[in-house]
């Protein structure tokens, strides 16, 4: 008795310290976010222009989070479309227990995971979908601000609390499900399925292909625990490790290439994609010899705080249709990048605790995994430790991506350094002998100049 009494009490202080962190990071909601109808808004390699063509009045700003009142101006609701089709992943909690702990949720340490999935969740968003492909439903969400998200956050506390001494889990009740028919609708149905598949992989449970409960026992090798905070460059390791032992046949046509020490080397990536898939374990017309690869670059934009100078660099990055956005943040405090306009980046927070989804009933509700609120942050804010990526489909694919990549590199006067590099060869050709999961900050001291400092740090 008295161990079970010990085991409701440590599950209440769960309750309790989730229900706190989401009212800690809810005072940082607005209700609005401004954005510019006389600037372009970029999102992950797209332009959107919020101003009509025949707007002759001289419009400051408007929102995307709130047009009840308000006509639709320009390419606004294209925008609002397009970001709320991206994967939102989150805190979650009252989980199965992270391997190894007793811990439950991932509330107040977990972000940088959380982006680095919602990263990776973009790559296969363009690798089964497409970059044109929208949720039919996102237009349909309500926009999040801080009564409505504190409110629900003590209702949930009080419901969770009670079910808790009950002995009962609360349940997301199910959509129900109408039958489709026809070519258009059979179309829409094969996309809404892999839609739900792509949810699913990144689903709490102990079997989810790229879940936390995954990533935490991965991240083990790199020395991290669950309840640890993790860097963007561990987390990069951790998602390569995460696709490469992942047993869906759908996910044998996708893998990782991690960047090492801000390098990229061409032979590396071009063998990736050369590499054929395992014939016992992929269906019959599954099989290719020419996977699809996801590039995550491990980098750092200064040394301390951010250098100004990489801002221009950024913009172009997020520029480009094959970019799947950046994982960074603040200090200490992860977001996922997707787009900016004018000198702020657009991001989407995992820092908010939703309740458990059993992904793995039919029809699970997909309403959680999607943010109608796009958030801005100036970039001088933006801490320069980050990790930036890239989706390739093929070896032709790759090539024009380098090429392009190179331009977009070649460092201002200021800089004197670009972000990374592209080179000839393999990896091993340059006798890298440090294990990849240590180079947790991307650049290297110069050892001949006497106390060095962080400012000392060279980019390669």
């Amino acid at each position: 008795m008295e161990i079970k009494g010990n085991d409701e009490v440590e599950k209440i202080k769960s309750k309790f310290i989730s229900a706190w962190n989401n009212v800690k990071y809810s005072w940082m909601l607005k209700t609005k976010t401004s954005f510019s109808r006389n600037s372009a808004v970029f999102l992950l390699g797209k332009c959107y222009h919020f101003k009509a063509d025949d707007e002759d009045s001289p419009t400051e700003s408007c929102s995307t989070d709130v047009f009840d009142d308000e006509p639709v101006m320009g390419n606004v609701d294209g925008f609002r479309r397009d970001f709320a089709s991206r994967i939102w992943l989150t805190y979650r909690d009252d989980f199965a227990t992270l391997p190894e702990s007793n811990i439950t949720t991932d509330c107040g340490w977990g972000c940088t995971l959380r982006a680095g999935q919602m990263m990776l969740a973009q790559a296969l968003l363009l690798h089964f979908l497409g970059r044109d492909w929208t949720w039919p439903d996102a237009l349909t969400l309500e926009p999040l601000d801080t009564e409505t998200w504190t409110s629900s956050t003590a209702r949930k506390l009080v419901a969770s609390i009670e079910a808790s001494f009950q002995g009962d889990r609360l349940r997301v009740p199910e959509p129900s499900c109408q039958p489709q028919c026809g070519a258009e609708e059979a179309d829409a149905h094969l996309k809404e399925v892999y839609h739900r598949t792509i949810v699913s992989w990144f689903g709490d449970s102990l079997s989810a292909q790229l879940g936390v409960h995954r990533l935490v026992r991965l991240g083990m090798t790199s020395g991290k625990r669950a309840g640890d905070w993790y860097g963007p460059g561990v987390v990069a390791h951790i998602l390569r490790k995460a696709v490469e032992i992942a047993t869906d046949p759908e996910l044998r046509g996708v893998t990782v290439y991690v960047a090492q020490d801000c390098t990229v080397y061409n032979a590396d990536v071009i063998e990736s994609h050369s590499a054929q898939v395992d014939t016992h374990a992929a269906p019959e017309g599954a099989l290719t010899d020419n996977r699809a690869v996801i590039i995550l670059i491990p980098v750092r934009l200064g040394g301390e705080k951010i250098n100004p100078e990489y801002f221009s660099f950024v913009k172009a990055i997020l520029s480009l249709e094959y970019c799947i956005g950046i994982i960074g943040g603040k200090p200490k405090q992860a977001y996922y990048f997707v787009g900016f306009q004018d000198d702020s980046m657009i991001y989407m927070d995992p820092h908010y605790c939703q309740s458990f989804v059993d992904v793995s009933t039919s029809n699970f509700p997909l309403q959680s995994y999607h943010c109608p609120s796009p958030k801005k942050m100036p970039f001088i804010k933006m801490d320069p430790s980050c990790t930036i990526g890239f989706y390739s489909k093929s070896v032709q694919d790759y090539e024009r991506i380098s090429s392009e990549l190179a331009k977009v590199l070649q460092p201002s006067s200021k800089e004197k350094y670009p972000a990374f590099t592209f080179m000839k060869g393999h990896g091993r050709d340059y006798e890298l002998s440090v294990p990849l999961e240590k180079r947790e900050w991307p650049f290297i001291k110069d050892t001949r100049i006497p106390g060095a400092t962080a400012g000392d740090f060279v980019l390669l």
